[in-house]
């Protein structure tokens, strides 16, 4: 008898086991019915409110970035005698990018809405300075007036932009993107007022307090089906920015493409974000094609008529070219790109070797700088740019080169490109 007892606990426990390992433990995207620390229901009156959750949302342009392990730093030699980017091993959490870099058409659509939304000093504040193109020994007119607005030059990377107005666009394309999925995938016209010193919206607390996770609304709003948006509910994307300079960097090198399965070293390098020490195409067709918009030389800036190789006097069309191995485009020549990070020389020896980044007031403290004396260019006000552009010699083609500029300037060779954190995972 007690072995036949034995015998049905144990049948038991197996079928209890076996309901267990086939339900698994909960995930952000299956968290159960119920706590599995204090076993309350959630989405009643008293339990908590959990919202149904998938993935991130799918954000306009981006394009994923597996993160690692790497090596960054400067794989050219460094001619310019600065030793401000000495190789070492860093690692970069996973993001998304945009695949290209934001064009003219991207900044009138900004202006666009900022015009109806914000108030008129903040839209004049948001203007190119179209007179970047602007030289005294180079008849560049033309391109004052037509570069920005002329259709043909739409999906040039927009120019004469600085630092402050690219972060400016950061947060006005998070509140409209955002206020797109608020609306179940079409933004509401005239939406998103107050943005930028107009109209006011609530506080961010309010309205969407009463569908947030974990709050006292939370569950009737669940319940009731209105369409609350809030950080808890997953149903809005994460903050548009410009990339770290690490991440930046990384991206370009585009190492993965190098990368064996199951092979944990990284034995391959690039000077540039392609294969090879060449800035030319080695195979197919296109076989002696440059890969990127650049200088090639004293006054050479696009080949000879007939034979035009890189094709572009000055800059170009967002997705010529070909991409690198993550699918991105021109992170090697057309336009220097903004990153987010202030410029110190010496950031390789002060920085975490995880997600590493230069804000303002961290170390290294501005002090040391004799910028007043007119000793030295830095202060926490210039920021880092990466790339090179169609202005530059091969040389700052390489992702590891760095240059700086203050955050309020703007030239005819320097554009941007967002990227954003790839939130709740790790892949």
């Amino acid at each position: 008898m007690k072995l036949t007892n034995y015998l049905r606990l144990s049948v038991l426990g197996l079928v209890v086991l076996a309901s267990c390992g086939k339900k698994g433990p909960p995930t952000a995207q299956k968290p159960g019915k119920y706590s599995s620390t204090t076993g309350i229901e959630y989405n009643t009156e008293k339990g908590m409110a959990v919202a149904n959750f998938k993935k991130i949302p799918e954000g306009p342009g981006l394009v994923f970035i597996e993160g690692g392990r790497t090596v960054l730093g400067s794989q050219e030699e460094d001619v310019t005698q600065t030793h401000d980017n000495i190789e070492r091993t860093v690692t970069i959490a996973s993001f998304y990018m945009d695949e290209a870099e934001v064009a003219n058409i991207h900044w009138l659509e900004y202006l666009h809405f900022i015009r109806a939304d914000s108030a008129e000093e903040f839209y004049r504040s948001a203007l190119p300075d179209t007179t970047v193109w602007a030289r005294d020994l180079s008849f560049n007119d033309p391109y004052v007036t037509y570069y920005l607005r002329y259709p043909g030059f739409r999906y040039f990377p927009v120019v004469g932009v600085s630092w402050l107005q690219a972060d400016d666009y950061c947060t006005w394309r998070t509140a409209k993107v955002n206020e797109r999925l608020a609306a179940g995938g079409e933004s509401k016209p005239g939406g998103g007022k107050g943005l930028f010193g107009k109209k006011k919206d609530k506080p961010a607390g309010e309205g969407a307090a009463a569908g947030a996770e974990g709050t006292a609304g939370a569950a009737g709003a669940l319940a009731t089906g209105k369409n609350s948006t809030s950080i808890e509910n997953g149903n809005t994307l994460p903050n548009y920015r410009l990339p770290t300079e690490a991440e930046w960097e990384y991206a370009a090198q585009a190492l993965v493409g190098t990368q064996e399965v199951g092979n944990e070293n990284q034995e391959e390098k690039r000077i540039y974000p392609w294969d090879g020490k060449s800035t030319r195409n080695a195979y197919g067709k296109k076989q002696g094609q440059f890969l990127a918009n650049f200088k090639r030389g004293r006054g050479d800036y696009a080949g000879i008529a007939g034979s035009l190789n890189d094709g572009a006097m000055i800059t170009e069309y967002i997705y010529s070219y070909p991409p690198n191995d993550y699918g991105l485009y021109n992170m090697a020549g057309n336009v220097n790109e903004w990153v987010q990070d202030v410029y110190r020389p010496l950031s390789f020896q002060d920085v975490e070797d995880l997600n590493p980044f230069r804000r303002n007031g961290v170390g290294d403290p501005e002090s040391k700088y004799d910028k007043k004396g007119y000793q030295s260019l830095i202060d926490d006000h210039v920021r880092v740019y990466k790339g090179g552009s169609w202005r530059d010699v091969a040389y700052w083609l390489s992702p590891g080169t760095r240059r700086f500029m203050a955050e309020d300037s703007a030239t005819a060779t320097i554009g941007f490109r967002c990227a954003m954190i790839n939130a709740g995972s790790n892949k």
